[in-house]
């Protein structure tokens, strides 16, 4: 039987995301509590192995993922690129080969989408999408589960994202689709859209819009999501802190979406350029919920793909 891969929201219809996301709540709800540290009664991933590969820096994907193995049982082997032959060479294939023969599933972490899928092509046991400079769906499942805890049905509420058009803007494209919530996309003029993911919204009618007026996008928001203005391994450049400077989502930002609209950010954030103090530490904002749901919604990716 073909290992049950999870590389993208895309990948997978409405009924499955949402099973996944009923998953992780149910197993949040019955953590009660509990120290972080104490394993669930349920150890569905006991005497299994997730080697998770890091080519690119985590704190989140890294302690979730760590966390998320052991409450469920299962133990990790992190390696990077220093670690294995992979940095000296060996082809992704034939990692994906060895790794297959010793480990139940592996996560990784990495610039080039090619080389997730290479993975997935080539291993015998699942592969899980921890970032790719392409997507991001761990991250969305998480801010998923936070949208549903804090406003309810996903289909009828109105996302407001500003800022870069990137990895987590494409995997937020693909919620979209498949969970039906409009999706209202205000960047620079500077910035070019990934066009995938246009391409991809207006084949599955994904309610999207895309516009460079920050303050038109927010209007009658439920959320307001933003994300560094230069993504992990760019070039900084005062030329581009110009550019986004009109989509920082501050005070007055916040007050042109609904009155109880929250905030979200994958984090880390770079405090006072894409978002203000005020609106990062103030009542509006659930970036910590939306950190900590990567654990629970991880778990739940975790038990699909390795139950």
């Amino acid at each position: 039987m073909a290992p049950k891969h999870f590389l993208e929201v895309s990948q997978f219809d409405t009924a499955t995301l949402t099973g996944i996301l009923d998953s992780a709540q149910a197993m949040k709800d019955a953590r009660d509590g509990q120290p972080k540290g104490v394993a669930d009664a349920d150890l569905p991933l006991q005497g299994k192995v997730l080697a998770m590969i890091f080519e690119k820096p985590s704190t989140r994907t890294r302690v979730s993922f760590d966390v998320g193995m052991r409450q469920l049982g299962g133990q990790t082997l992190v390696l990077s690129s220093h670690d294995t032959q992979l940095g000296r060479g060996e082809s992704i294939a034939d990692t994906a080969r060895v790794l297959s023969r010793f480990v139940d599933g592996i996560m990784i972490r990495t610039d080039q989408d090619d080389k997730l899928v290479e993975m997935a092509k080539y291993a015998d046991v699942p592969v899980i999408n921890g970032l790719t400079d392409d997507s991001h769906p761990c991250q969305i499942m998480a801010d998923m589960q936070t949208l549903r805890e804090k406003k309810g049905d996903l289909a009828k509420l109105k996302i407001a994202w500003l800022g870069d058009f990137n990895n987590v803007t494409t995997s937020f494209i693909h919620a979209a689709g498949r969970f039906g919530f409009k999706l209202d996309i205000a960047f620079p003029p500077e910035v070019t859209p990934v066009a995938e993911a246009v391409k991809w919204a207006k084949d599955n009618n994904a309610d999207i819009r895309l516009g460079h007026d920050a303050k038109a996008a927010v209007e009658n928001a439920d959320c307001i999501v933003t994300d560094t203005w230069i993504s992990m391994g760019d070039d900084e450049n005062q030329n581009l802190h110009n550019q986004f400077q009109p989509f920082q989502v501050n005070a007055a930002m916040m007050a042109n979406a609904r009155d109880d609209a929250i905030f979200m950010h994958c984090l880390p954030a770079h405090r006072n350029e894409e978002v203000t103090d005020e609106v990062m530490d103030g009542p509006q904002s659930v970036v910590f919920d939306e950190a900590e749901n990567r654990l629970h919604a991880q778990k739940a990716i975790l038990k699909f793909c390795m139950g």
